[in-house]
């Protein structure tokens, strides 16, 4: 039992690694995690007396 958590927490360790790194060096080899961006205008109807 303890080698199987282990080897689970090993895993663990190494997507987190994984995930940090492609998030640092992602950019790098085309990825883009920028989100899209473009103006938005909505009217607003304002109730005041």
């Amino acid at each position: 039992m303890g080698k199987l958590l282990r080897a689970l927490f090993f895993l663990v360790v190494l997507i987190a690694i994984g995930l940090v790194g492609y998030a640092y060096l992602g950019p790098i080899f085309g990825a883009d995690f920028s989100a899209p961006q473009r103006e938005v205008r909505e009217t607003v109807p304002l109730d005041a007396n």
